[in-house]
C-alpha cells in the first residue's frame, strides 16, 4: 500500500538537490524491526538543512527528512513492541543518517524506539519534540552542578528559539530568574510572557572583557549556539561575566547543547599541561630531559640533524589538495561558500518545507 513521503532526491550531475511529496511503498522504507505510523513531527534546524544541499548531514539519497517522530506501531518483530503500541524516536541521526518522520510511516530499529509515557498523547509529545528534549536535559545538567533558585539569573541564549523558548519556561517554573538574551527586541513581550524577569540585547555579549576576573553577573548559562551567537570570543566573555574564573557564589556550570563542564574544567588544555609541569620537582623534570651521550656535544638545528638520513615525506593518501586544508584552501581561492548555505535561504528552504508537511499530513 502506497502513502506519502517528503522526498529529498540528489542530481548526480548537477549537485543540486530537490524535495517534493511523493507516493513511496513500504517495501521502500530502509530495514528495521518495528513499523511506525507516524503521527506527528517537528520541525528543527537539522531538518532545514537536510531539505536543501544536506549540510554534510545526509550522506545517501534519496532521503526522508524528519529527526523525531510520535505514532503507532503498524507491525514489529521485536517482543518489546506489538501492533497498537504509541512510541516517540528522538535522536539516533534518523533523519540524518536514516530515513526520518516526514513521511507517513517509518521503519526503524526497536532500541531507537521510546514508549509513549502516561499522561501524553502524540501530539503533546512531539509539541515538546527534541528542542524541549534538549532544553531539559540541559536544566537538569545545570542542577546537577549545583545550580538552585537564588543562585543569580541564569543566561539564556537564543531565548526566542526553539530550545531557548522552552528553557526559558522550564527555568521560571521551577523558580530561577531568567535573563533571556536575543537579537530582536520585538520577541520581548513573548519572553516575558513564558517568565523571563531580564531582557539582555544579543549586543551585550560581544562587548570585549577587559580584566581577567569580572564579578559574577549571572548564576548559570544555558548557551543556544547558531547564527550571530557562534562567535569564537563570545563564549570566553560569557565564561568571565559568569565569574568561572573565580565567583564569590561557589561553582556554577556552564551547558551546552546538553552537556555541562563544571568550572574546574573550563581551562584550556595548554594551560593544564604547563601548570601539570610546574607541579612537578626540579629532579623530576631534570631526569626526563634528553641528554647527549658521554663526549656529545649538545647539537641544535642542522648541527643536531647531522649525518641523520632524511624521513621520507607523509603524503596524503587522498591524493594533493584532497586533505582537510586543502578542500579549504580551494574554497578560499574558487570562492565556493564553505558553510552550507546562508540562514535567509535555510529560513525559505523551512517555509518550503511546513507547506510540504501540511500536505503529508493532510487527511
Amino acid at each position: 500500500m502506497s502513502f506519502n513521503a517528503l522526498l529529498v532526491q540528489k542530481d548526480d550531475e548537477s549537485g543540486k538537490t530537490s524535495a517534493a511529496v511523493t507516493q513511496i511503498e513500504d517495501s521502500d522504507l530502509p530495514e528495521g524491526e518495528v513499523t511506525v505510523a507516524v503521527e506527528y513531527s517537528t520541525l528543527n534546524y537539522k531538518d532545514g538543512l537536510c531539505i536543501g544541499p544536506g549540510g554534510g548531514l545526509v550522506r545517501k539519497y534519496p532521503h526522508v527528512p524528519g529527526i523525531d517522530f510520535a505514532g503507532t506501531v503498524e507491525s514489529s518483530t521485536d517482543d518489546r513492541y506489538k501492533p497498537g503500541d504509541k512510541v516517540v524516536l528522538t535522536g539516533w541521526r534518523v533523519g540524518e543518517a536514516h530515513w526520518g518522520g516526514y513521511s507517513q510511516k517509518a521503519r526503524v530499529k526497536a532500541d531507537w524506539l521510546v514508549p509513549l509515557p502516561e499522561g501524553l498523547d502524540t501530539r503533546k509529545a512531539m509539541a515538546v519534540g527534541t528542542a524541549g528534549f534538549t532544553a531539559m536535559l540541559a536544566v537538569m545538567a545545570l542542577e546537577d552542578h549545583g545550580l538552585k533558585p537564588g543562585n543569580g539569573p541564569v543566561l539564556v541564549t537564543g531565548a526566542a528559539g526553539g530550545v531557548g523558548s522552552v528553557a526559558t519556561a522550564i527555568l521560571a517554573n521551577l523558580g530561577h530568574e531568567v535573563a533571556a538574551v536575543t537579537g530582536r527586541p520585538e520577541q520581548e513581550d513573548y519572553l516575558r510572557s513564558l517568565g523571563a524577569t531580564q531582557i539582555v540585547p544579543r549586543a551585550d555579549l560581544a562587548e570585549t572583557v577587559k580584566r581577567p576576573l569580572e564579578t559574577e553577573s549571572w548564576g548559570g548559562l544555558r548557551r543556544c549556539r547558531g547564527r550571530q551567537h557562534a562567535r569564537p570570543r563570545a563564549g570566553a566573555d560569557e565564561i568571565r561575566r559568569l565569574g568561572l574564573g573565580g565567583g564569590s557564589r561557589g561553582r556554577p556550570a556552564v551547558a551546552r547543547h546538553g552537556h555541562s563542564l563544571p568550572a574546574a574544567r573550563r581551562e584550556p588544555a595548554g594551560h593544564r599541561q604547563r601548570h601539570a609541569a610546574l607541579r612537578q620537582s626540579p629532579a623530576r623534570l631534570a631526569a626526563r630531559r634528553p641528554r647527549p651521550a658521554d663526549g656529545q656535544a649538545r647539537g641544535h638545528g642542522p648541527a643536531r640533524d647531522a649525518g641523520r638520513p632524511a624521513a621520507p615525506r607523509r603524503r596524503d593518501p587522498r591524493g594533493p589538495g584532497q586533505g582537510p586544508r586543502g578542500r579549504r584552501r580551494e574554497r578560499l581561492t574558487t570562492g565556493q561558500p564553505a558553510s552550507p548555505g546562508c540562514h535567509a535561504c535555510n529560513d525559505l528552504r523551512v517555509n518550503r518545507l511546513q507547506a510540504a508537511l501540511d500536505v503529508v499530513f493532510e487527511p
